[in-house]
């Protein structure tokens, strides 16, 4: 497989991964993920992020290094913008193959490299990594100049993103990336947004979302730092280590994750109800269905997501978009149904802040998941129409107080 040329004098080099189940050990991938490293060369050679060992990325990358004539020896310079694993697990061997290139990152990003990397063997001279800040430089010769960016915490304190100067790339690490493998069985080197198809671009815009809601959510904040310091950048490119490269349109996923940021804290989310239910034996269920009834009524549309059917990743895609929510679920042994729990926990470590709620539940022998979860959501701030709970069975008059309770939600969403 070959580099997929940029300019001239940047190359995006890829590796699909399509059998793994998994993106940060519990977020299901059933579409892949692709890991994206970028050659820029000027009178010297810069590698910028790199990828871990998983599945065979390092033969493809070393096969597309290959097809641009370049050894691992002629790399004089490895940027590392992101030092989580999937993007420096290789570190340690691949430095091995070329010790005389200089390791560039932030100063928090060399200690990683240092601590968390381990690598450099003991001894070794730890010179060889030099710590950035913004506004710092690096020039590569022939016109080629990388300049440098501290984005902390989108989505670790010690990221920054790259611009080289010449060509208008941003190399952006996490940030401006998606679920999903980019190539396809006829085109295994496709990787920019101008060889997709409508069809394509639906499918990475969902799982971007989901991407976002399960990495980024917690950082949405430091996302609209990040972009703000590049407001006056003229970006040609947005070059991810995740996902597909903006070349024809990076205006598209910029706006998209400012977008997606501002779903926190009550922004301007889809005006939209995420139904999150679990029942044990049906009765919760039946009050779903009346609380629905109650939303469309309103003529808003609603999305229900069963759990734990429902893969919590989806589930926090659609909830962090959503303006408002309604969480139901029965009462378990004096708590919440284990399920919603944890989907609720979730929710607090993303900071799904400032949504229109409501929480049904049916209880049998005695009540007592709604204290659980009031103080599961309390953190959260959300403005919540009073809940409302029943004995098995929901009777008629049951019925009735569900279907006004979920017109109740509509009439906040559509104030």
């Amino acid at each position: 497989m070959n580099a997929r040329k940029i300019t001239d004098w940047v190359y995006a080099l890829h590796a699909d991964i399509t059998n793994a189940p998994y993106f940060e050990g519990f977020w299901p991938i059933p579409q892949g993920v692709s890991l994206n490293s970028y050659i820029v060369r000027g009178n010297k050679t810069a590698l910028i992020d790199l990828y871990r060992d998983w599945e065979d990325a390092p033969s493809q990358m070393d096969s597309q290094l290959s097809s641009l004539g370049i050894k691992n020896t002629d790399i004089d310079y490895i940027i590392l913008n992101h030092l989580e694993s999937d993007h420096t697990g290789f570190l340690r061997d691949f430095r091995k193959t070329c010790p005389n290139a200089q390791i560039i990152t932030t100063a928090k990003g060399a200690a990683l490299v240092r601590n968390f990397c381990k690598a450099f063997p003991e001894g070794e001279d730890q010179d060889a990594v030099r710590a950035v800040k913004t506004g710092d430089t690096l020039d590569l010769g022939d016109g080629v100049v990388l300049s440098f960016t501290e984005t902390p915490n989108v989505h670790w304190p010690e990221t920054m993103m790259t611009f080289e100067q010449k060509s208008g790339v941003l190399f952006s690490c996490d940030a401006f990336g998606s679920y999903g493998a980019v190539g396809t069985d006829e085109n295994p080197e496709r990787i920019f947004d101008d060889e997709c198809t409508k069809e394509e671009h639906e499918h990475f815009e969902s799982e971007s979302l989901r991407y976002y809601a399960n990495i980024v959510a917690s950082f949405s904040s430091f996302v609209k730092s990040a972009i703000e310091k590049f407001a006056q950048t003229p970006i040609k490119v947005i070059a991810p280590s995740h996902g597909l490269v903006w070349r024809k349109n990076p205006a598209e996923i910029i706006n998209r994750y400012l977008k997606y940021a501002s779903y926190n804290a009550g922004g301007s989310c889809e005006k939209e109800v995420c139904v999150i239910w679990g029942s044990m034996y049906g009765n919760t269920k039946i009050g779903v269905d009346a609380v629905v009834e109650g939303i469309k009524s309103k003529g808003l549309p609603v999305r229900v997501l069963e759990i734990p059917s429902t893969d919590a990743s989806v589930v926090l895609a659609h909830a962090f978009s959503a303006a408002a929510l309604v969480i139901a679920m029965p009462t378990y042994e004096y708590k919440m149904f284990p399920p919603m729990a944890y989907i609720l926990n979730l929710f607090n470590r993303k900071h799904f802040t400032g949504k229109k709620a409501l929480r049904i539940g049916s209880w049998g022998w005695v009540g007592g998941a709604k204290k659980e979860y009031d103080e599961a959501v309390t953190p959260l701030k959300w403005d919540e129409v009073e809940s409302y709970e029943w004995q098995g069975l929901p009777s008629e008059d049951d019925l009735k107080v569900l279907r006004e309770r979920g017109i109740t939600l509509a009439q906040k969403v559509l104030a």
